[in-house]
C-alpha cells in the first residue's frame, strides 16, 4: 500500500478492509468517516481471504506507523521501490492523477500488477503513457470506488423500470480533477461507454459538468467544493419513472473494488475493459480543457484522437 496525501485516507481503509483492523489504533485514525464505517463492522468479520497487505509507505513517514498499526501491516518501508521482490502487486493509493505515472513507473517496469487510485491520469501525456504500458502487457487497473456502489445494482443493464433514460444527475465534492470521477463513473456503469461531449462551467465553490451520451441521455455532474453532505446523490429520470439513489455503503463499495483487483490478480481477467478507463479519463481531461478554455464544449473524440501516438 503505497502513498498517502492530505485528504485521502485510503491506506487506512483499504488496508483494513483487506487485513482486518485493530480497534484501538482505528480510534486514532484522523479520518472520522473511516473510523465510523470501519468501526461499524466487528474486527472478526473484516478481511479478504487469501489476500494480505504486507508493506506500507506514506509520503509523510510519520503517518505510516498508525496506518500499519490500524491494519496490522507488518512492514513499513522507507521508499516505495523497497517492496519490489517482496510483494505480488501494489496499490498506488493517492488521488493525485497528475502524478500517477511517476508513482507507478518503478512497479510497471518491474512487471508488478498495479492498482492506481482514481483518477488514473489527468493529462493526455500521462494517459498516453498508461495506454502504452497497457499495450506492452502491463497489468493495470484503476477505478473510482463508486463503480461498485451496491445502491447502483437495481439499475444496471437496463433494469429498474425507468424506461429510456433522458437525464441523470450525480453529485460529488472537492474538485473536478480529483473527485469528478466519483460522480462520473457510477453514471458510466448505468449508461455504458459512449460519452460524446462535455462542457464544464464554474462558479465560486461550484463546478457543473454537462455531458451528452450517444444514447441521447443528458448528464449533469455538480461538483460542490464543500459538498461532502451531498456526495453520492444520483437522480435518474426516464420515460417510465424516476429514481433517486443515495450511495452510503462505503464499506461494501470499497470492499467490492478491492475484491475486483484481487480477482484480477488471481485470474488475469478484469471486471471491465481498460477502454472504459480510457474513456472515463478522456471525459475528465475534456472537462479540464473545457474549464481552461472558457467553458467551451469539448468533443470526447477530440481527446481520444490526441491519445494516438
Amino acid at each position: 500500500m503505497l502513498g498517502m496525501i492530505p485528504g485521502n485516507g485510503h491506506p487506512f481503509s483499504w488496508s483494513a478492509i483487506i487485513n482486518g483492523y485493530d480497534p484501538a489504533a482505528l480510534a486514532q485514525c484522523p479520518y472520522p468517516g473511516i473510523t465510523k464505517y470501519m468501526g461499524a463492522h466487528a474486527p472478526e468479520t473484516v478481511g479478504i481471504p487469501g489476500a494480505r497487505v504486507t508493506h506500507v509507505w506514506t509520503d509523510n513517514p510519520t503517518e505510516a506507523p498508525l496506518v500499519a498499526a490500524t491494519a496490522k501491516i507488518p512492514h513499513i518501508v522507507q521508499k516505495p521501490e523497497a517492496v519490489i521482490g517482496h510483494v505480488d502487486a501494489v496499490f498506488i493509493a493517492t488521488d493525485d492523477g497528475f502524478d500517477h505515472v511517476r508513482r507507478a513507473r518503478p512497479f510497471v517496469e518491474a512487471g508488478l500488477p498495479v492498482f492506481v487510485d482514481k483518477p488514473l491520469a489527468t493529462s493526455i501525456g500521462e494517459l498516453r503513457t498508461f495506454i502504452t504500458w497497457k499495450k506492452a502487457g502491463a497489468r493495470l487497473l484503476s477505478s473510482s470506488g463508486m463503480r461498485y456502489a451496491p445502491e447502483l445494482d437495481p439499475y444496471l443493464d437496463g433494469a429498474g423500470g425507468l424506461g429510456e433514460l433522458r437525464w441523470i444527475s450525480s453529485t460529488t465534492a472537492k474538485a473536478w480533477e480529483n473527485y469528478g470521477i466519483h460522480a462520473l463513473e457510477p453514471v458510466f456503469r448505468i449508461l455504458g461507454p459512449g460519452f460524446t461531449s462535455i462542457r464544464l462551467e464554474t462558479a465560486p465553490g461550484l463546478e457543473v459538468a454537462h455531458l451528452v451520451h450517444r444514447s441521447g441521455t443528458q448528464v449533469t455532474l455538480p461538483v460542490i467544493y464543500d459538498g461532502g453532505a451531498t456526495f453520492g446523490a444520483i437522480q435518474l429520470c426516464g420515460t417510465a419513472g424516476l429514481a433517486t439513489i443515495r450511495c452510503t455503503d462505503t464499506y461494501t463499495t470499497f470492499r467490492r473494488q478491492l475484491v475486483a483487483f484481487i480477482e484480477f490478480l488471481r485470474t488475469g481477467r478484469s471486471a471491465y475493459p481498460f477502454s472504459d478507463t480510457v474513456e472515463l479519463m478522456a471525459v475528465i481531461i475534456g472537462g479540464l480543457r473545457s474549464r481552461a478554455e472558457g467553458s467551451r464544449r469539448v468533443e470526447i473524440a477530440e481527446i481520444l484522437s490526441a491519445l494516438s501516438p
